[in-house]
C-alpha cells in the first residue's frame, strides 16, 4: 500500500526525494484574506454567514452561553472525564517545566540586569472540528497558556450541524473542566481573523497570541495575521516518520503509521529504514490491518498518497540524514540503539523513542504537547509550549557608580553615531 522508494545513495538535494503533501498555504492566501476582511467589516454577520457556508449550520449564538458549558460538563461521560483529567495533569507537569527561570546578572558594581518572563495578557486558541473531535487540542492549548500565567483565554471551534450550531459538547465540557468560559462557535480563517481584530458585536476583544492546529486555510489565516498578533506555527496535515532498523517490530511500525493516517486523507506516514525485509513486513501488516479499521477509506487514501512512502536506504546513517532533512512533526525511533540515534536528530517537532513510546501517546497523555510544526517547518520552529505565551523582558538597574563605569563608552559611541544627545543625557547626570 505504501509506495516504495529505494535509494542506493542519497542525492545532494534531499528535498527532491522526500514524500510531501501537496498543501500550498500561499495558494489559499487570496481566499483567506477575503474571509478575514469580511469579518473585519461585517463582524458577527460575517461569522454567521461563514458558518452557514462552510459548516452547514447557522449558530443561534456565536458565543457559547455559560450554562451550555456547565451542561456539557455535567453530561460528560465519567470515563471520558477521568481520561481528560489525567491528560490535563500530565500536560500541566510537562508545561510547567517549560517556564524559563528568572535571572539576575551583575555586570559590575552598581550594574544589574534582571531577566524576567512576562505572560501576554490575552490569547485565542483554535480547536479544529471536521473529521474528528479534539478535546485533546483544547488541553494542549489551554494548559500551556495557563502554565505561562495567561489570565484571559478565548477558544474557538467550528459550529457543528449535528449539535444545533454549537461546538461539539466534549469540546465545551473540556473548556469548562479547564475553567475557560469564553468559547465561540466559529471556525476556519474567519475565526482567526476574529481573534486578531476582535468582533465588537459579540464582545470579542482582540488577542495577543493565536495558537492551535487546523487545515490549510487556518494555516494561511495565521500567516495573514502574523505581525498583528503572534502565532505558534502554521500547522498543516499531520505527519509521522518512523526511523527503524531490522530489529523493529513490523506490526508496531504498521500500527503507528496507520494511527496518524487516520487523521486525514492528506496525513503523511513515512517509514525510513535500512532494511528492505522490514519494509516488506510492514507492507504486509498494513495490508492486513487497514481493512479492519473504522476509517479504512481515509487511512487508505493517506497511505497511498504522494505524501506517504516507505524509503529504503543503504545505512542507518543515511536514514538519520533523511530524517533530519524531512524534519517530521512526529519522529518515532525504533532501532537497536535508539539513544545514539536520538543524539543525531536535530530536526523534529517531537521525538518518540522505543516500542513503548508510540506517537499516539503524545497525541494524548504523554505530558508533551501535540500542537507541532509540520511540512518541514520543524527545521526552524518548535512545538507549542508555555514559552510561546511569554515575553522575555529585561529590567536594567544601574547606580551612579555603575553608570560612571560606562560613561566614557556611551559618550564616545554617541559621537561616533552622530547622536550627541545620547551622550549628553548621560553627561548631564554627572554635572552639578
Amino acid at each position: 500500500m505504501l509506495r516504495r522508494l529505494t535509494l542506493a545513495s542519497l542525492p545532494d538535494d534531499l528535498d527532491s526525494v522526500l514524500p510531501r503533501a501537496e498543501s500550498d498555504v500561499a495558494a489559499a492566501a487570496e481566499a483567506v484574506h477575503a474571509l478575514i476582511d469580511d469579518v473585519r467589516s461585517a463582524g458577527a454577520d460575517a461569522l454567521l454567514d461563514q458558518a452557514e457556508r462552510f459548516d452547514r449550520v447557522r449558530p443561534a449564538s456565536i458565543r457559547v452561553p455559560s450554562q451550555d458549558l456547565a451542561a456539557a460538563l455535567e453530561g460528560l461521560d465519567p470515563t471520558v472525564r477521568a481520561a481528560l483529567e489525567q491528560t490535563i495533569e500530565r500536560v500541566r507537569q510537562g508545561s510547567a517545566a517549560q517556564i524559563p527561570p528568572a535571572a539576575t546578572t551583575r555586570i559590575a558594581d552598581g550594574a544589574v540586569i534582571d531577566q524576567r518572563w512576562v505572560p501576554v495578557e490575552r490569547v485565542g486558541l483554535y480547536v479544529p472540528g471536521g473529521k474528528a473531535v479534539y478535546p485533546s487540542s483544547v488541553i494542549m492549548n489551554a494548559v500551556a497558556a495557563q502554565a505561562a500565567g495567561v489570565t484571559s483565554i478565548a477558544v474557538a471551534s467550528p459550529a457543528q450541524a449535528s449539535h444545533d450550531g454549537a461546538p461539539h459538547p466534549t469540546i465545551l465540557a473540556t473548556c469548562a473542566l479547564l475553567g475557560v468560559d469564553e468559547v465561540y462557535a466559529m471556525g476556519g480563517a474567519g475565526a482567526i481573523g476574529a481573534f486578531a481584530y476582535g468582533v465588537e458585536g459579540i464582545g470579542l476583544r482582540r488577542v495577543d497570541v493565536v495558537t492551535g492546529p487546523g487545515n490549510v486555510f487556518v494555516a494561511a489565516a495565521k500567516r495573514a495575521v502574523a505581525g498583528r498578533v503572534a502565532i505558534d506555527a502554521e500547522a498543516g496535515p499531520t505527519e509521522i516518520l518512523v526511523l527503524a532498523d531490522d530489529t523493529a517490530n513490523p506490526e508496531l511500525v504498521a500500527r503507528d503509521l496507520i494511527s496518524q493516517a487516520e487523521h486525514d486523507e492528506l496525513a503523511g506516514s513515512v517509514l525510513v529504514t535500512d532494511s528492505a525485509k522490514l519494509a516488506d513486513s510492514v507492507d504486509e501488516a498494513i495490508a492486513r490491518i487497514v481493512p479492519l479499521t473504522k476509517h479504512s477509506d481515509r487511512i487508505r487514501a493517506a497511505l497511498t498518497g504522494r505524501q506517504s512512502a516507505s524509503v529504503v536506504v543503504d545505512s542507518l546513517d543515511s536514514a538519520v540524514r533523511l530524517a533530519n532533512a524531512y524534519a517530521a512533526e512526529h519522529l518515532q525511533i525504533m532501532t537497536a540503539d535508539a539513544d545514539s540515534v536520538v543524539e543525531q536528530i536535530v530536526n523534529a517537532g517531537v521525538v518518540f523513542v522505543g516500542d513503548a513510546s508510540p506517537v499516539a501517546l503524545g497525541d494524548y497523555a504523554a505530558g508533551s504537547n501535540h500542537v507541532l510544526p509540520t511540512g518541514g517547518t520543524a527545521r526552524f520552529a518548535a512545538g507549542l509550549n508555555a514559552s510561546v505565551f511569554l515575553r522575555s523582558q529585561q529590567v536594567v538597574r544601574y547606580t551612579m557608580q555603575g553608570l560612571a563605569g560606562v560613561r566614557g563608552a556611551i559618550e564616545t559611541l554617541a559621537v561616533e553615531e552622530d547622536l550627541p544627545a545620547h551622550g549628553e543625557a548621560v553627561t548631564a547626570r554627572f554635572e552639578d
